[in-house]
């Protein structure tokens, strides 16, 4: 993390000096204090602790009070481990709110109850062997448990913390205690939006029908389109919650259109194609990312590279790129998807017809992404799938 630490061993480092530590603190600060999305700020907070007091793993753990667990996605090395909130040293230290400071986990008779059949839960879990640890709970600024610091066999010769040790991680704790209530807030703000977008995705869709499943796997698509084409992390995120608005122009659309089981006269199609128009109309006025974004997808999804879709006729790199993930994803799932009118494709015919787009429906790199992704792409729609679903995708 640009901190050096410099090796007494091959595998030890030494404790930061003061000036050191000064600067651990005010780096990871400065970052904190920018990064508003929880799973970065949860993974700088690890990082931090663990430069802090040199050890060699560090864990945030979160209070899930809903569930009665404790869950964390840093555990360095490893994905979300999620546990009973009273299991374990960290259960222990939360429920009683205590903190926890041995040499040695598995010959620690105080703490021995909390070790299942003579291991720690999480080593159970990910083959690693805790030796030193601390656990320290933090709190909102209501005083409220919230959560713990887990800190996880000290790297330097002695392989101990020392009570300094302990000292620094109860600063850090304190201080992610404060920095996460501003980042779980945000984090909720935007999981409500995400909801709202979904939700309003699936009325639009489930007037002409269309399960919510449609607009979840479309997301998913673009998601993956997103980032096979070198999108950053935060943009591919963005696009995933905006596509499930593609079609929400919809709700306006008269049943005797929206739901003909036939084939549309010429006139019908044109009100058709109005869904566009009245899905851009409803959201361009946002002042929220995710709406504008999804007022492009609404707008764009049914243009063509070579500028005979619709509604404005935009040709090649005019198209918004978040109009030109949408259609693969929109008509991938479309054609093989049932609908009252016709059979779903074949997987072969599908692939086919992408090709012969290619470069007339379709952006051509996006092609190619979308066949580098199938695997991942067809994955999603088994998780997705549904049956007899009944919707014109125009």
């Amino acid at each position: 993390m640009g901190h050096e630490l410099f090796d007494l061993e091959p595998r030890f480092k030494r404790d930061l000096e003061p000036q050191e530590m000064l600067r651990v603190i005010f780096d990871y600060a400065a970052k904190i204090a920018k990064e508003r999305i929880l799973d970065n700020v949860l993974m700088l907070m690890a990082d931090m602790g663990r430069d802090m007091i040199v050890s060699d793993r560090c864990t945030v753990w979160l209070l899930d009070t809903k569930k009665n667990e404790l869950w964390s996605k840093v555990a360095h090395g490893v994905d979300e481990i999620r546990i009973p909130s009273t299991a374990g040293l960290v259960g222990y230290a939360v429920t009683h709110d205590k903190a926890v400071f041995i040499d040695d986990a598995y010959t620690n008779d105080e703490y021995k109850p909390y070790l299942v059949n003579g291991a720690l839960r999480t080593d159970q879990q990910t083959g690693y062997r805790t030796k030193a640890l601390m656990v320290i709970p933090f709190r909102n600024n209501e005083g409220e448990i919230m959560g713990a610091y887990q800190a996880i066999n000290k790297m330097t010769t002695n392989e101990q913390f020392s009570v300094k040790d302990m000292e620094y991680l109860t600063l850090a704790a304190s201080y992610a205690g404060k920095s996460l209530e501003s980042a779980l807030l945000t984090h909720e703000i935007e999981e409500t939006q995400k909801e709202i977008i979904f939700t309003m995705g699936e009325i639009g869709e489930s007037r002409s029908k269309e399960t919510g499943n449609h607009v979840k796997r479309v997301a998913e698509y673009s998601y993956l389109l997103a980032l096979g084409l070198g999108m950053s992390q935060e943009e591919a995120d963005l696009l995933k919650m905006a596509s499930p608005m593609h079609d929400i122009g919809k709700v306006a659309i008269p049943d005797d259109v929206l739901k003909k089981p036939g084939k549309l006269t010429d006139e019908e199609f044109k009100i058709m194609q109005g869904h566009t128009l009245i899905g851009y109309n409803l959201l361009k006025n946002s002042n929220r990312h995710i709406l504008k974004t999804a007022a492009v997808v609404a707008h764009e999804h049914h243009e063509k590279w070579n500028g005979r879709g619709y509604p404005q006729g935009l040709k090649g790199d005019e198209i918004h790129i978040y109009g030109r993930i949408t259609a693969i994803a929109d008509v991938f799932d479309a054609l093989g998807s049932e609908r009252v009118y016709k059979k779903a494709w074949e997987l072969d015919r599908i692939l086919n017809l992408f090709k012969e787009e290619r470069g007339e429906h379709f952006d051509p790199r996006l092609v190619d992404v979308f066949f580098e992704q199938l695997p991942a792409i067809l994955r999603i729609r088994n998780i997705y799938s549904d049956d007899n679903l009944e919707e014109h995708s125009v």
